[in-house]
């Protein structure tokens, strides 16, 4: 079947250049190519993250006891616990 696509020059060329280095035609690298794409994407499917939630589904967040606060002095176990604590806040100057 005979089609008419807008290709780059530059993406032309290298096609072109593969094909006469491979000894094959410009359409049977196109084809080629087109197969590889369309089959990878067929085949490859979303990825998705593993479940790292604290706690169970079932049972009771173990962090929901906590303050914010307390929650990130346990982090960083005292150290910057307090945001620009070592700092000179701008009204001090």
């Amino acid at each position: 079947m005979r089609t008419t696509i807008d290709i780059s020059d530059r993406l032309l060329a290298q096609a072109t250049s593969y094909a006469n280095q491979s000894g094959l035609s410009l359409s049977e690298v196109i084809e080629e190519g087109l197969r590889r794409v369309l089959d990878t994407s067929a085949s490859d499917s979303p990825y998705r993250l593993r479940d790292l939630s604290a706690g169970s589904s079932t049972g009771v967040d173990p962090l929901e006891s906590y303050s914010w606060p307390d929650l990130r002095d346990m982090i960083y176990g005292g150290r910057g616990s307090r945001p620009f604590a070592s700092h000179r806040r701008w009204k001090d100057f």
